[in-house]
């Protein structure tokens, strides 16, 4: 007869059993962890309820039977019911709770039990979510009366009162379950890690609270001032940084800054950051950020001004090497003051069904969320993202800043009787109209010439002659194929940037071209469009291929960005001999074409840019392209949400259009030999992201038929050798250095 029901058991040392962690001890914490993350939005009852319920399915004589029969006592892996041969739990306190609770209340909470392990399910099969469906789990469940009769009372006694408000359609609801799963998630991931492993435990938090980041703030701006040369630019982007300071003492909610390249908003923003969440009690800043070569910059940026250990970055190229213990444990939970992120990870995480990539959603209530260069945010799902933006800022006591030189309209509108679903009352730090225009003039550092008629094209051979009459000049093309053609018509020495280059070795190019650009060395570069989201460069002349106005306009920072030239910067808008690529880049270049045909204009004059996006939205096929916000919306019968299968529809980078090679570049050759030999280990994988580059599946296709590529493991493919590698273009689709015909594509 078991008298006592265990949650967790692990060995000592020495391999002695230590004393098991008790069930009851277990849920009874998570349910406090989980109530405490839930209160801030106003939810503690149900995270409290959901942390009560989530192992209700341990309590059952026969898992107990089953857990002490593994490895003779117990197997400390058999709480995770995802893995193969494990006996399921999870769906008897999701089945419990609908039961005590009813198909209201307690189909809330199911989804929430039912998926900590494995993920937020659907609610049906309709999807193709098969077995996994939470309608079928739960029909399978036999055995509720089994569950130990103190469960059952603890949860009747802890019923959790009406939603803390009354939900919209759309979105709302399927926002609310998913902070509440992901308070159950960390709660439950903590409390178990506290038992398991309490050295772990023991590494987490420690961060600076945001007064004291906010006062080793000011004192690296006055060192800055005062050490910095008092050039115009230096003056504005002062005043920049004392309106966004005035400003951060506003109530909370939806703030755009609009302020030119060049203006300063790295530490703009971390001031109004620093100084909008002391005003309001806020918890942390998160940096959402779009490409990871900027991610690395500006990352710098924050270190120097708060402290190196109290930034955190989280993206896929981030070396293992560069996280601390602690850092590596709060890219699982997000729990500092300061967090460094790209679009891809937070936006589908906002969308995600893994507990995973759920688990720090919760520690965005009560922050400062700064979108860095926000034009870039997917046209293809501007819908729902806009729409949770919305929700987080009316109920998780969030304040968002678009942070961009070129505005997005994002403002929520109507449009000839249709609703534009955009976000509600923006603020500009920056003033009214006027005052933006007056910065705008006032930190105009460059002249635009664009191409006399827009009907003729100038072939590469022409747009090379021109270039190579200038020592220092960068020209932005708009895709990977054109910027190598034209990268092979320039002399030696030409650098060359593009995707088709891993992480690593663009970051080396940069770092090369910068320091070139400092010392006042002759520097020529062909680059796509990745050079123009804040990668801060300062040419003298910059070459842009006719594209949207918000590229023209980024592009253009790349001009005179110092305000140092005797005259203004040249910027040459030229018409590509090949179009910009299909879909919404050939849709937005088409759009500034339409632009500049009825009417030429200053393409840098600010007023124009919320009527370009907007038209740019209109052409757009859709604002959902992949039909998420009706996914998760919930049907009225059944509470039906389809969790899993728009999580994986939500994908800003198609993974089923393109494969991933890690590449023969520098110290990779040696951590390849190691994925060979080792297989892939979550460091080693960490590391190689530095040396990996994304091609097409036809590309990778053609690189696989001339055996260049190797199945390292099951669906890990890398460069069999550096042959198929250039040191200055990157991976060679379509060709190689010593013959340009071997490929054909």
């Amino acid at each position: 007869m078991i008298n006592e029901f265990i949650a967790h058991v692990r060995k000592n040392e020495d391999g002695s059993w230590a004393k098991p962690q008790l069930l009851s001890e277990h849920l009874e914490s998570t349910a406090r962890f989980a109530e405490v993350y839930a209160s801030k939005f106003d939810s503690g009852k149900w995270g409290k309820v959901a942390g009560l319920a989530h192992d209700a399915g341990k309590g059952r004589l026969v898992w107990q039977e089953y857990i002490r029969r593994k490895s003779g006592y117990f197997d400390e892996e058999a709480h995770m019911e995802n893995k193969p041969g494990k006996m399921p739990h999870a769906i008897h306190g999701a089945k419990l709770a609908e039961e005590l609770f009813g198909k209201g209340f307690g189909r809330l909470l199911a989804y929430c039990i039912a998926g900590h392990h494995a993920g937020l399910p659907d609610w049906s099969s309709a999807e193709g979510a098969g077995q996994s469906a939470l309608e079928f789990q739960e029909s399978q469940v036999k055995d509720l009366i089994e569950i130990a009769p103190f469960i059952a009372a603890n949860l009747k006694a802890s019923k959790p009162e009406l939603p803390p408000w009354r939900f919209a359609n759309g979105l709302d609801l399927s926002l609310w379950i998913r902070m509440i799963y992901s308070c159950l998630v960390d709660a439950d991931f903590l409390d178990t890690e506290s038992y398991m492993d309490e050295n772990k435990a023991e590494g987490r938090g420690g961060y600076c609270l945001i007064v004291e980041l906010l006062e080793r703030f000011n004192t690296f701006i006055k060192k800055l001032d005062d050490t910095s040369e008092n050039t115009p630019v230096n003056k504005i982007r002062r005043e920049i940084r004392l309106k966004c300071v005035r400003m951060a003492q506003e109530q909370q909610g939806i703030f755009s800054l609009s302020v030119p390249t060049g203006g300063g908003k790295t530490l703009s923003t971390l001031a109004f950051g620093l100084e909008h969440a002391k005003r309001h009690d806020l918890d942390r800043i998160i940096y959402v950020i779009p490409y990871t070569s900027i991610i690395e910059q500006n990352a710098d940026v924050f270190r120097a001004a708060v402290g190196a250990d109290q930034v955190v970055e989280h993206h896929s190229s981030l070396d293992e090497d560069d996280l601390t213990p602690k850092s590596r444990l709060a890219t699982e939970n997000w729990d500092a003051s300061v967090i460094v992120t790209t679009s891809v990870q937070f936006f589908e995480s906002l969308f995600a069904a893994k507990s995973s990539r759920c688990r720090k959603l919760h520690n965005i209530v009560n922050s400062v969320v700064i979108l860095d260069e926000a034009q870039l945010v997917p046209v293809d799902y501007l819908a729902p993202i806009l729409e949770t933006m919305q929700l987080l800022v009316e109920h998780y006591h969030v304040s968002f800043v678009i942070s961009t030189a070129t505005q997005p309209a994002f403002g929520k509108r109507m449009v000839d009787g249709i609703p534009f679903k955009g976000l509600e009352n923006i603020r500009e730090i920056m003033g009214d109209r006027d005052d933006v225009r007056e910065l705008y003039n006032s930190l105009k550092r460059v002249r635009v010439e664009l191409p006399e008629d827009p009907n003729i094209t100038s072939s590469w051979e022409e747009i090379a002659d021109e270039l190579v009459n200038y020592e220092q000049v960068l020209c932005v093309v708009s895709d990977r194929k054109s910027c190598r053609e034209l990268h092979k018509m320039m002399p030696e020495g030409t650098f060359h940037l593009s995707a088709l280059m891993c992480g690593q070795h663009r970051s080396e190019v940069i770092a090369k071209i910068k320091q070139k650009l400092k010392n006042k060395e002759p520097v020529r570069v062909i680059s796509t469009q990745l050079v123009e989201a804040g990668v801060d460069f300062d040419f003298p002349v910059v070459y842009r291929a006719l594209a949207g106005l918000d590229s023209i306009a980024q592009a253009a920072g790349r001009c005179n960005r110092e305000g140092r030239l005797p005259e203004p910067g040249k910027v040459v808008v030229f018409n590509a001999p090949k179009k910009a690529p299909l879909g919404i880049l050939r849709k937005a270049a088409d759009t500034t074409y339409g632009i500049f045909a009825s009417k030429p204009q200053d393409p840098l004059d600010n007023d124009l840019f919320e009527s370009y996006f907007f038209e740019l939205y209109w052409k757009a096929n859709s604002l959902d392209s992949k039909g998420i916000v009706n996914l998760l919306s919930p049907d009225r019968q059944e509470c039906g949400i389809n969790f899993r299968t728009a999580a994986q529809k939500f994908r800003i980078i198609d993974d089923s259009k393109q494969k991933t090679i890690i590449v023969q570049y520098g110290e990779s050759g040696n951590l390849i030999d190691l994925l060979k030999s080792q297989g892939p280990e979550r460091w080693l994988m960490r590391k190689l992201q530095r040396y990996t580059v994304n091609v097409y599946n036809n590309e990778f296709d053609l690189l696989q038929q001339q055996g260049l590529i190797d199945e390292a493991h099951p669906n890990i493919f890398v460069l069999r050798s550096n042959e198929g590698y250039s040191e200055s273009t990157g991976l060679l689709v379509g060709e190689t250095e010593n013959d340009p015909g071997r490929f054909i594509i």
